[in-house]
Formats: C-alpha cells, structure tokens, sequence
C-alpha cells in the first residue's frame, strides 16, 4: 500500500515540486491544534531532545560571555571578539552546509555537528576546571565551535519539514521557537546560579551531557516515516542554482534584507546584556544571568503567542513588517530606562516583539520556497541572520567602550524601526507578492525542468 504522506504532498503537481507561489499568509489553516505536529513521532523525540540540549546551550553562552569577561578584565571589545570568532564561520561555510543538506542525509548530519559542539564544551571546561585556560585558548574554541553551528542551523531548519511535512511546518517552527527560549529562561538562570557557586567550568560540561540527549533521539528515530523529497544529484553549480532562485524571488529577498539589518544591529543581546550588567549596572553574574531571564521570559511569551497563531493563520508580511517596527521602538525605550528593575522588566515586551518577527521571517521563508530549494534557502536565511554578528558585535563593543552601555540598545533599535519603515514601503509599493513575483518563480521552475531534461538527454546520449 502507498504512503499517502508521500504521495499527498501538495508541493508536488504531477510529480514535480513546485514553490509555493502565493502569499503564505493565504495557504489553508493548521486543523490540528497548538501542539499538532507533536503528534508526528520523530518531531517528538527531535522536540524533547532539543528542549534539554537548548537549556545546556544557554548555560554555556551565559558562562562563556562571563568567562571572556574575567579572563579579560570586563573588556566589552573582547567579548565582541570572541562573538565574533564564533559566528565568523558562518560567512564562509553556511551556504555550502545548505547545499551538502539537500544532497545528503540531515538526521545523519546533525548527529555528527553535535558530537562536535559536545567536544567543544568538554574541551573548555575541562581547560576551565583545571585552571588552565586562556583567553586565546577560549577564542580558539569559539572559532571551532563556530564551524559546527556554522552547519547546524540550515541542517536543522530544514529537516524541520522532513519531520512534520508542510501541513505541521509553521507551527512546527513555532514550537521550536517555544522550546528554545523556554531554555532561554531556564539556562541563564541556572548558569548565573553555578556560576557563582561552582564556577564557569562545570557549565560546560553540563552543556556536553545534555548534548547527547539530542545524539540519542537522533538515533531513535524511524527514517521511514520523515517527508523526505528525492534528493538532486551531486553536481557543480548547485549553490549558485540556489543563489539564481533566491534571486528571481522578490518576495523573498525583501524578508532577507530586514533580517540582515535587524539581526546585524539589533540582535546583540549576547554582548549588550553582559556589557549592560557589569558596566552600566554593576550587577555580577546572577544579575547578567536575570537579565537574560527577563528577556526569555519575553521571547517566550511571543513564541506561545506564534504556536496560538498558527492555528489560525498563515504569517504575513504585515505581521513581519509590524513585529521589526515595534521590536526597534521597544529596544530604544530599553535602553534608555534609568535603573536595572526597569531595564528589566522592558526586556519582557521587547522579547515578546523580537520572537515574533523571528518565527514569522522563519515561517515565511519556508513556505515560500519549493522543498529540493529548502537547504540552500535556510542557509542563505541563516547567513545574513547570524552571519552579521562578526560586524555586529565589534560595533556593539565599540559603542559600549565609546559611549556607554546604553549606546548599542539605542543605535540597534532606530536601525531595526529604520529597516521595517523602509522595507514596508518597498512591500507597499509592489503590492505585497506580485503577479510578477508569480511569474518569475514560474519561468525558474520551467528553466529548471527544461535543464534537467537536457542533463538527463546528454547522460543518455553518453551511455
């Protein structure tokens, strides 16, 4: 008997993928619930091994940033440094792990990028421990660890919807979204609490235990039962491929660009926190660890709020639009609250706004793009997200030394508020997605087939 998973699938049209060519905001609604792709099997185990190995990898971004700190005498310019080893890997290696994504097996994939974060956390708190470590051993390690997550994200964004197919996608994204920063509140608070009892050290290797959680369910999982499409042949020019599609979609690039601006200048929280509780504050590390708390708490909320809505309806880019206006306002009126209980609790709605525009760029993206197209896309949508922070954060570091720790949340929220205004008038102005849009993704997908059948004829003649 036919699996109807596999043969419903409705990015196929007689057999051939196709891109999804309407506004994904007006594609059918999830029937199945808040938590409906947790129904999917191999979505549950990824799901719980990911909500323990997210809690160790908050713990270890907390206890790394305050090691950094001490090892250099609170120096904000050298935890913008060592932000910036660990995401340089990003620009060189993404767009190639997204192409190795759509050639090879993800579940296989994933298990090894782990191993090699596991690896990394135990080298450094085993250097940590022992009394040995240095700041440069530290940035060494970021760097290779940076190598690791450099592959990771466009891997496991798109294997998202080998798990759970298109009907559970959003809100499958949602709930990854829910799990992560549920970690995001837990992990910082129980970091700043080691911290200060037993040290930075055995944060790490917490961090490498709970790593395996996520190996082990890898492991379990039923190949079977996953949406998997036929993979595309290896061959030369698939990245540019990838690149060309990307190219003739509009809709698409107007989604990467307010990510890049708004990620590069806005998303510092990982330095500015750390910069604001040391050097504005004059808080130790469980007043870091609370701060990042608070704005968990924040990005928590708006991650429940995104699984609520996607039993309902499908992102769009007015949401997306709205969500980076208000995030940049929100930032601005945060840094400029005058006491740390204020500074506080203003991270909680500007938590809430900045998960909002994450999940709904993230959903956005992938409904919009045909599934043998998804590697190459999340990884290009993982490059300019993360792949900024080597600019982002040395600015980050520069503002705070320059003008003060409140410098950064002032200058990263006019930028964001700056780019929503200005890629909304764009959207605007064309009327959201096209009929023009339409027609380019059509004549791409015409190319492709027409391409493919000459390969295909020229192998013939060959044999």
């Amino acid at each position: 008997m036919t699996d109807s998973r596999k043969t419903c699938d409705p990015t196929r049209t007689n057999g051939s993928p196709r891109a999804a060519l309407v506004d994904p905001s007006k594609t059918e609604r999830n029937p199945r619930g808040m938590f409906g792709s947790l129904r999917v099997r191999n979505y549950r185990l990824f799901a719980s091994g990911q909500v323990i190995s997210n809690v160790g990898t908050w713990m270890q971004r907390i206890a790394q940033d305050w090691l950094v700190l001490e090892l250099s005498g609170y120096d904000p310019v050298a935890l913008g440094i060592a932000a910036s080893l660990q995401f340089l890997p990003t620009l060189l290696f993404t767009l190639w792990a997204g192409v190795l994504a759509d050639r090879h097996d993800k579940r296989r994939m994933l298990v090894v990028v782990q191993a090699g974060m596991a690896a990394c956390a135990l080298v450094l708190g085993t250097l940590d421990l022992t009394g040995l470590v240095q700041l440069w051993q530290v940035y060494a390690l970021c760097l290779v660890f940076g190598m690791f997550t450099a592959v990771d994200p466009p891997v496991r964004q798109s294997f998202v919807g080998e798990m759970v197919g298109k009907e559970h996608l959003t809100n499958a994204v949602a709930l990854n979204s829910s799990m992560f920063n549920l970690a995001r509140v837990v992990g910082p608070a129980i970091a700043g609490v080691m911290i200060i009892w037993t040290g930075t050290g055995w944060v790490f290797l917490v961090n490498a235990l709970t790593t395996v959680a996520v190996i082990v369910n890898l492991v379990r999982m039923n190949p079977a039962e996953l949406y998997r499409q036929p993979r595309p042949a290896s061959r030369r020019g698939q990245l540019r491929e990838g690149l060309r599609y990307v190219r003739g979609r509009p809709d698409i690039l107007i989604v990467l660009t307010m990510v890049l601006f708004v990620s590069t200048f806005a998303f510092t929280f990982f330095t500015t926190l750390a910069i604001a509780a040391a050097n504005v504050f004059h808080r130790d590390a469980d007043g870091y660890g609370l701060l990042s708390t608070m704005l968990a708490v924040g990005t928590l909320s708006g991650a429940l709020l995104a699984v609520r809505r996607s039993t309902k309806s499908r992102p769009s880019m007015g949401l997306l639009v709205g969500a980076a206006f208000t995030f940049g306002v929100l930032e601005v009126g945060t840094g400029l609250m005058p006491t740390y209980l204020a500074f506080g609790l203003a991270l909680i709605p500007t938590g809430i706004a900045m998960i909002t525009f994450m999940t709904t760029a993230n959903s956005t993206i992938q409904l919009a793009t045909a599934p043998e197209m998804r590697g190459r896309v999340m990884a290009l949508y993982m490059l300019v997200f993360v792949g900024g922070n080597p600019i982002g954060a040395p600015m980050t570091g520069w503002l705070a030394a320059e003008f003060g720790g409140r410098a950064p949340f002032v200058v990263g929220g006019v930028v964001a508020a700056l780019s929503a205004v200005v890629c909304g008038v764009v959207l605007a102005r064309r009327g959201g997605v096209t009929v023009r849009d339409r027609m380019r993704t059509a004549r791409w997908t015409r190319g492709r087939a027409r391409r493919n059948q000459a390969r295909n004829l020229e192998r013939a003649d060959a044999a």
